[in-house]
């Protein structure tokens, strides 16, 4: 791990108790070091993935690092006290959006491993940048392996096994949504940002059975 120190963060309100995972949507590396340690750009986060494997720390975990901007997760408005944000360089929608290289994800798993485990985060609260903001960001986006963090109990997975259609209406399905974490504010992006995460394969805006199943099991308990 190397530090690159960021000198913008603040004080944290709140405990730890979420990870947003992001992408950097630059071209490289080094440009999104040099903007997430810029005092002009006043943005953050405590960790950059780079997509060698290399981890930069660029702000302590004790304080609260500027990555998520204006969010909601599960009542939680001030996500950035909450929260640990973690970088991962990806070009974005914006410049040539790729898969997450191995080497990449290799890195990922045990950071996002030892942040969870030493903060007590639960599984439903490793997210995505899109997740706690739906109506502005789409990262890390559909390519993001979700998968290979929810086999290894890092984040939930994506339900497909018993899935049961409960045929909510619309209102229903977005209130089911918003008890599960998401900002509804704007209903059909909130709807985008759940399938982007859960049905990566058709991202279309569109509530149908399929989305139904998947968030009801989501809902449901599971056995620990």
């Amino acid at each position: 791990m190397i530090d690159r120190a960021s000198p913008n963060f603040d004080e944290r309100q709140l405990p730890v108790s979420m990870i947003v995972l992001h992408y950097t949507g630059m071209p490289d590396c080094e440009g999104a070091l040099c903007r997430l340690t810029s005092p002009e750009a006043k943005v953050s986060a405590h960790y950059c993935v780079d997509e060698d494997g290399t981890i930069y720390r660029l702000v302590d975990e004790s304080k609260r690092a500027w990555h998520a901007g204006k969010s909601r997760w599960r009542g939680i408005t001030d996500v950035n006290s909450a929260s640990v944000g973690i970088e991962i360089v990806n070009p974005g929608h914006e410049f040539g959006y790729r898969p997450f290289p191995d080497e990449q994800v290799a890195a990922l798993i045990p950071l996002v491993a030892d942040i969870k485990e030493r903060h007590g985060i639960g599984r439903g609260n490793v997210v995505g940048h899109s997740d706690v903001a739906p109506g502005r960001k789409e990262d890390p986006g559909e390519l993001f392996p979700w998968s290979a963090l929810a086999k290894r109990r890092l984040a939930l997975p994506s339900p497909t096994r018993d899935l049961i259609d409960p045929f909510w209406t619309d209102a229903g399905f977005l209130l089911a949504l918003e008890r599960f974490g998401y900002d509804v504010t704007d209903e059909q992006k909130a709807v985008i940002a759940f399938q982007r995460r859960f049905r990566p394969d058709l991202i279309d805006g569109i509530i149908d059975g399929e989305c139904r199943a998947k968030l009801l099991s989501l809902l449901l308990p599971r056995p620990q």
